[in-house]
């Protein structure tokens, strides 16, 4: 970054509910905003984690020293704007470079209104996180008081008990038919065939790549609300059900896990991701609790533990299905070679299953996109 550049920044602050105080420089919005401040450990993807809707209500730092270097473009967004409350880095790129790019990183976060904060010592801030739990923190630009910030931050109630999906959910079901993306030509519309299997998706904050991900697998969807009733779900005469990803805790979401309670009395192949993986836990019947400091990234080593194969995931989650609490009749499928945590379920003798984890996931390796193929093969049966 050139003298000039850094020159041209005015101050900016990250101030942490235990009065931590980081200093660096302004990068995006002016203003402030509250949220739990998290760390993200990949190298690349930044558009898609900024994007991905399941970071609301969060501010989220990067472990990798320089963002931004190809830019913004909006073949790689995940939702329609970005949910972060704020984004933190060692050091934004002030020239990106990259074919596709449409826009550079600080214009993107300043048309989305979002603060964020360059310069401070990430490292640090992310052994603090590892080693005391996630916090509340405030981002600010200026040079405010940290005193009332780390007031705010307290005051701020936290993901814990939290329903943020109807803030990331859509407003009227639609029909999507987008899929995976070709270096020929983008991002191909796929025929609305009848052939199809038909596949209504719960939004609760679903990520674009997902829907691309069922679409380019054989399945023709509709997005529904996540407030959606089964009779209403039902009323569409799916193939299947599938529920997406989402923000904030699982518990709170009562009306989802209702709605997923009594799409179980049907005879239906069930998907969850994530968020609806926890959810689709609390309808059998277990329970969730909040991690230390979640699982981000896209390099946690998941096994399969029907193969043994290991998969290579990215991951982006603040709670867990809790193992012991599992119903005799769920299978735990998955699990996380980082801390044995349950990273996927089936339920036995039916056509139900989950993951914690993101086989869609851009970045990541594509170890785990066996998973849309089957779901699939059980729409087919």
């Amino acid at each position: 970054m050139s003298e000039a550049a850094v020159n041209r920044a005015g101050p900016a602050v990250l101030v942490l509910e235990d009065g931590t105080t980081f200093r660096g420089r302004a990068l995006g919005a002016v203003g402030s905003d509250v949220g739990e401040v998290c760390f993200n450990t990949s190298m690349t993807g930044y558009q898609e984690i900024m994007t991905d809707p399941s970071y609301a209500g969060q501010i989220v730092t990067m472990t990798y020293t320089q963002i931004g270097n190809v830019g913004i473009n909006p073949e790689d967004m995940e939702a329609e704007r970005p949910r972060i409350r704020g984004f933190v880095i060692k050091e934004s790129s002030r020239m990106p470079s990259n074919w596709r790019q449409r826009e550079d990183l600080d214009s993107f976060l300043k048309r989305c209104g979002i603060p964020a904060i360059e310069g401070i010592d990430t490292r640090r801030l992310v052994r603090l996180l590892r080693d005391r739990g996630s916090q509340r923190g405030v981002i600010a630009s200026g040079d405010p008081d940290p005193g009332p910030l780390v007031e705010r931050a307290r005051a701020w109630p936290g993901l814990q008990g939290m329903n943020l999906t109807n803030e990331v959910t859509c407003a009227e079901p639609y029909v999507w038919q987008e899929g995976l993306w070709r270096l020929e030509g983008g991002h191909p519309l796929l025929a609305d065939d009848a052939g199809r299997n038909h596949v209504v998706v719960m939004d609760f904050g679903v990520k674009r790549n997902i829907l691309r991900s069922l679409a380019q697998t054989g399945c023709r969807l509709t997005v529904v609300p996540g407030t959606t009733s089964a009779e209403a779900i039902l009323a569409y005469g799916p193939d299947g059900v599938f529920f997406s990803n989402g923000p904030g805790d699982p518990d709170a979401v009562t009306e989802g896990i209702q709605t997923i309670r009594d799409l179980l009395d049907q005879d239906l192949p069930l998907f969850g991701i994530c968020l609806g993986h926890q959810m689709l836990a609390l309808a059998l019947g277990g329970r969730t609790e909040k991690l230390k400091f979640g699982h981000r990234g896209g390099n946690h080593p998941v096994q399969n533990l029907a193969t043994g194969q290991v998969e290579v995931t990215s991951q982006n989650h603040g709670f867990v299905v809790i193992e012991d609490a599992l119903p005799p009749d769920v299978r735990v499928t998955h699990r996380s070679l980082f801390d044995g945590s349950v990273e996927g379920i089936s339920l036995e003798g039916r056509p139900v299953f989950s993951v914690q984890y993101h086989p869609e996931a851009s970045p990541g390796p594509h170890d785990s996109h066996y998973l849309f193929r089957q779901f699939v093969d059980l729409l087919r049966r």
